[in-house]
């Protein structure tokens, strides 16, 4: 069975000794943020602060996906690779037996009975948010699920994004929604219908599936209730709330309200998570808090993000390992494939494949380039099967070996950019990408038969593998 919510995590990882408690009283303006990122840095456990100077009542959460093995734990499985058993893909749907549908299907959202209440003096500034680096413009909502409702060409769906949200005042916040996120095509969707006015809801605090789910990449008209629930095993239960927006039934907090996309604001600066403050080259709607709900004893959860490794580098893991079937569904020849964390998890991709043809590495390369994970990638360097992409030092062996760069270097211009990257300044949202073919070289491709590649001899392989205690090594 799925993990009911937030406490239910909290308290499995504090079984497991992978959550501390702290005790002593602690800020949330910059102190909370620098021991989440002591903590991660020496890989630590998950935090809970239970005495949080200014926000009487509240308790803080912090690094809850410290790990791999944290954040399989809380979603039921034993390694993140068996994510992708659970995500639908186009081959499953279509020789899906009556079992398989059917656990499709539980996967659906299910109303339910919330456990949080309105809070009618509740304002934005209770919430003991975030102030993580000395030079942000103010407090952050850094783990919200921004969630609201979409109507396009292809139907009506959920959406729920992790985007940055700055508090400016009681009622008021501005809402970072990216150029290529859901959040934003929604926004001019609205604009196209006439409407000024998104209802939305900010959520705070909710089960591992659906936070996490809160931060994969998934297309319109796609359900991310339906990802969440893929994630968890389980469907997710929500509740509709007065404005017509889903949310999570047993969430922490809910601040229910719209967004005025004809209230825009400037935001930032704030530190962002490849290690530099990012100061936007335009304005984001503003979101107005018109009802606010909590549990009894709310738990606020946020993360802390910075230059790598931080919390971010492994929420990330779950989307790559999840979606492998599909990728492999949609280019057979992929093996696997790995954003390194150093690369913030998305600037730079390794992709292994079965190379049977001339110039399958590129045709991989660019076709992967079109897909949400990773569009906004800045490099994809290609290697053979019986290189493992997760392991950089054979990746460097290959591209030392098999690159030749006049030849298996290709720069894309004008290409979707992500406008947090502050190489692409001052552009930003365009920029140009990087393919790499690290793979061996077909007669074809080269012009010549490819080297003998070095391999001891069997038969000494065996009498080494009779003898080897005998050696005393």
């Amino acid at each position: 069975m799925a993990l009911r919510d937030l406490r239910a995590y909290l308290e499995l990882l504090e079984s497991k000794g992978m959550l501390r408690r702290v005790r002593a009283p602690v800020s949330p303006v910059l102190e909370i943020p620098e021991v989440l990122r002591r903590v991660m840095m020496s890989r630590g456990p998950a935090v809970l602060f239970e005495n949080v100077q200014g926000h009487p009542g509240w308790r803080v959460a912090g690094n809850i996906f410290c790990c791999e093995e944290a954040v399989a734990l809380g979603l039921g499985v034993s390694s993140l690779d068996e994510l992708g058993q659970r995500m639908p893909t186009p081959a499953s749907l279509t020789r899906a037996d009556v079992t398989t549908l059917l656990r499709y299907t539980s996967y659906l959202p299910r109303e339910a009975r919330p456990d949080f209440e309105e809070r009618p003096d509740m304002r934005l500034t209770d919430l003991p948010a975030f102030k993580s680096w000395p030079k942000d413009a103010g407090r952050y909502l850094t783990y919200a699920l921004v969630v609201h409702r979409e109507r396009g060409e292809l139907g009506e769906s959920t959406n729920f994004g992790v985007y940055r949200v700055m508090i400016v005042n009681e009622r008021e916040a501005v809402v970072h929604w990216q150029t290529y996120k859901r959040g934003y095509a929604e926004h001019l969707r609205a604009i196209e219908r006439g409407e000024t006015k998104v209802p939305v809801a900010l959520v705070i605090g909710a089960d591992p599936g659906t936070l996490l789910a809160g931060a994969m990449p998934a297309p319109y008209p796609l359900d991310k209730y339906l990802v969440a629930g893929a994630l968890r095993g389980e469907g997710v239960e929500v509740t509709t709330l007065p404005n017509g927006v889903r949310v999570p039934a047993h969430a922490e907090v809910v601040l229910e309200g719209t967004v005025d996309l004809s209230d825009l604001r400037e935001e930032g600066p704030f530190g962002d998570h490849v290690g530099f403050y990012d100061k936007p080259d335009r304005r984001f709607p503003t979101f107005r808090l018109e009802r606010a709900y909590a549990r009894p004893d709310p738990i606020y959860y946020g993360t802390v993000v910075g230059r790598p490794p931080m919390e971010d580098s492994i929420i990330a893991k779950v989307a790559e390992r999840a979606f492998l079937p599909l990728v492999r569904s949609l280019y057979p020849e992929v093996v696997d494939y790995s954003f390194p964390p150093s690369g913030w998890a998305q600037g730079l991709a390794v992709v292994s494949i079965r190379k049977t043809m001339p110039g399958q590495a590129v045709r991989v390369a660019m076709g992967l380039l079109g897909l949400g994970q990773f569009s906004l990638t800045k490099a994809i360097i290609v290697v053979d099967a019986d290189i493992d992409p997760h392991d950089m030092d054979q990746v460097t062996w290959a591209f030392s070996t098999f690159v030749d760069p006049s030849r298996d270097i290709i720069v894309v211009p004008q290409a979707p950019a992500d406008e947090l990257d502050v190489a692409y300044l001052p552009r930003r949202r365009v920029g140009s990408k990087l393919i790499v073919d690290a793979t061996r070289k077909l007669r074809d491709e080269s012009g010549a038969e490819p080297p003998e590649e070095l391999r001891p001899d069997e038969e000494t392989v065996r009498l080494v593998d009779r003898r080897w205690a005998e050696y005393g090594l």
